[in-house]
């Protein structure tokens, strides 16, 4: 029953709460577990591909929801963001403790990593002590027993009194029996006890509590602690004189211990986590093949072997997206299916369909001309299909997609943090730590979702250097799609110039944004997931997801980029445009006057206009007949085009996650500093031949 608000307190309608209730209605879960659970990965499993992403109102922490039939009934799902604790010592704890506190009627599913059993424990007992609902699911449990961890599962039910269920998240084994306990799940009696003294507090402040989605126990504890990010939801619901007398035992409390009031709870709980866990867990003989994963772990984190592995993956990496997709793919999409065939076919059955006339000639041009002659709406210099798709699905498409690959490999085996160990110093350099590669490396994919991973940086002055070097010197993988052909058809020295100056810049720009930037960096602590072989099935998900990313968001922008050069030709626009940047495309960078458009259309996607570069050069790549002097200018192009401003997605996610000012700022110096950079290379390529 529900007790009446308390003396003095406000009793007010929350529209929001309102709508929560109505939603939770159906049924609903809430996943929670610590960081590199699998918790995401079950989570995907639950509720298949149709799910929303959006900011917890009044952060920049996500949260994704979705819907699942378990059992034959409709569930709302949220997968929140990973926390080891529900007294927050970070933005993403907080907003996992507020959807546990605000949410009602809903269960929770408890992800665990079984060959770290005792985090996951500390969890659960706070979801014990907030009396919420929940089952427990023992993932990777195919991973401990590789190990020799041995969990009894049955006498850890029996003691929390709760459903525990083995899973192994990326092969979807006890996905179905999870499933069938999840409408079961019910609160844990089993409760941490504390000393005297702190029990006493809990019980005069308990009755005190508000009624939420978690239990008055968790709360007061919370409370007894001096939890801050509570004090605003305390003071909406309790009248003054219980503040006053929840701070009064909170003070008299902490002055019985040297230490905080947090380090002693947490201590306490602490052993009663490890009782437990001592008591359902044995240890043996680890497998053989587990033994040698560990090895190889270990030996792509040394200092000395891990750098020939970290060579032997960007081999595997060059030779799959560079030389595979890059070349082969590329050649046979270009060549043989648009050019001879798609193209063809398309200006053969426009031809056929319409009468000779104006209709006609502005669709696929005059008769007996070339399409590259001309400007045809569909087939012609800027036609939709011979310019807009050719782009979109010959050149970007197959090494886009050979990329995804290749990334949600590396992903799915768990070696992408061993990379971040491998670079930490370097990254030391630059007010970073080791964690910045994984957005540098997922900017390969998409610097607008990259953006968005800087949050895993701790402060705000490594967030702004890793967002101003994404959106600087990392090209997204459709632009570096249309780079991997320009560079297969350079000279080794050539392509030294190109990688040496965007190493250096990077390098560069770091250091200085480190030493101008105010504030202070963090240090550098990271899980290491164990390495596994990488799951056929996830990858095929992952892959398909980020294409379906690239057909959906950036394909449209080919087609409206082409559009553009369209109308600014058929107005004789174009040329003005060109002429007008011809100086500094022309004069400062020593470039082609053809390479003026495609610098107009950068504004709009680099990528756009890395492959106008790419269609202008080719034809002297495949014959083999570049010169010394195309080689730098083709160097010139690409260095400028992948420093240029970030495209209008990228931007706007800037502004979203940085703020306006820092987002015009960085746009600011990226402009001039591109062209200037461009110059400086121009300069000492041609004094060093």
């Amino acid at each position: 029953m529900t007790p009446p608000p308390a003396a003095g307190a406000t009793a007010r309608r929350d529209p929001e709460l309102e709508r929560k209730q109505v939603v939770t209605a159906e049924r609903a879960v809430i996943l929670v577990g610590n960081p590199n659970v699998g918790k995401s990965v079950l989570f995907g499993a639950l509720t298949g591909k149709y799910v929303t992403v959006s900011n917890y109102p009044g952060t920049t922490v996500e949260v994704t929801r979705g819907t699942a039939t378990i059992e034959g009934q409709s569930w709302h799902v949220m997968d929140t963001p990973g926390t080891n604790n529900l007294l927050p010592m970070s933005e993403d704890e907080q907003v996992t403790r507020d959807i546990l506190l605000s949410e009602r009627g809903y269960v929770c599913l408890q992800v665990c990593d079984a060959k770290n059993l005792r985090r996951g424990l500390l969890l659960a007992a706070q979801l014990a002590e907030a009396e919420i609902p929940f089952a427990l699911a023992l993932n990777m449990a195919d991973e401990a027993e590789s190990r020799g961890i041995a969990i009894d599962e049955g006498r850890l039910a029996k003691t929390l009194q709760i459903d525990v269920v083995r899973t192994v998240a990326v092969q979807r084994k006890g996905l179905a029996a999870l499933q069938a306990r999840l409408g079961s799940a019910r609160p844990s009696p089993w409760r941490p006890r504390y000393d005297e003294a702190i029990e006493a507090a809990l019980a005069e402040i308990a009755p005190l509590m508000p009624v939420g989605g978690i239990g008055a126990r968790a709360l007061a504890l919370m409370a007894l602690v001096g939890d801050e990010s509570l004090r605003t939801h305390l003071a909406a619901h309790l009248a003054e004189a219980d503040l006053a007398r929840l701070d009064a035992v909170r003070r008299t409390l902490a002055a019985r211990y040297p230490e905080s009031l947090r380090f002693v709870v947490a201590r306490q709980r602490l052993a009663a986590v490890d009782r437990l866990h001592d008591a359902v867990v044995t240890r043996g003989i680890a497998s053989a093949t587990s033994g040698f994963a560990r090895k190889l772990g270990a030996w792509s984190t040394h200092p000395l072997w891990g750098i020939p592995i970290l060579a032997v993956v960007l081999w595997f990496a060059y030779e799959f997206v560079g030389v595979l997709g890059a070349g082969k793919a590329v050649d046979f999409l270009e060549h043989t299916v648009f050019a001879n065939y798609l193209v063809p076919w398309t200006d053969a059955l426009v031809r056929h369909l319409t009468p000779a006339g104006a209709v006609q000639e502005f669709l696929v041009g005059p008769p007996g001309v070339p399409y590259t002659d001309h400007g045809g709406f569909l087939v012609g210099r800027y036609g939709i299909v011979s310019m807009g798709l050719s782009y979109a699905v010959a050149i970007v498409l197959p090494i886009v997609t050979t990329f995804f690959i290749a990334f949600s490999i590396l992903e799915d085996s768990g070696y992408l943090p061993r990379l971040a160990v491998m670079v930490n110093k370097i990254f030391k350099r630059m007010g970073l730590n080791g964690k910045a590669v994984l957005p540098m490396v997922l900017g390969l994919g998409c610097d607008t979702m990259a953006t968005m991973t800087a949050r895993i940086m701790e402060t705000r002055k490594e967030r702004v250097i890793v967002t101003l070097l994404l959106a600087l010197a990392v090209p997204c993988s459709a632009q570096m799609a249309v780079i991997l052909a320009m560079t297969s058809g350079l000279s080794r020295t050539a392509n030294l110039w190109f990688l040496g100056t965007l190493l250096l810049v990077i390098f560069l720009v770091g250091w200085l944004s480190a030493k101008v930037l105010p504030g202070r960096g963090s240090d550098f602590i990271l899980e290491l997931p164990p390495l596994r072989v990488p799951q056929a099935s996830n990858i095929a998900v992952k892959t398909s997801a980020r294409i379906e990313w690239y057909l959906r968001e950036a394909l449209p922008l080919f087609v409206l980029g082409t559009l553009i050069l369209y109308v600014l030709d058929r107005f004789h626009l174009l040329g003005v445009l060109e002429r007008a940047m011809s100086p500094v495309v022309v004069g400062l960078l020593n470039l082609p006057p053809q390479a003026a458009s495609a610098f107009i259309l950068g504004f709009l996607r680099r990528d756009y206009a890395a492959a106008g570069l790419f269609r202008y050069f080719e034809p002297y790549m495949k014959a083999g007949t570049m010169t010394w002097n195309m080689e730098i200018q083709v160097v010139v192009a690409l260095v400028t085009i992948t420093l240029f401003i970030p495209c209008i997605a990228n931007f706007f996610m800037i502004l979203k996650e940085r703020g306006w000012k820092t987002g015009v700022a960085i746009a600011a110096f990226i402009l001039p500093f591109s062209f200037g950079v461009g110059a400086a290379v121009n300069q000492l390529m041609r004094l060093a031949h």
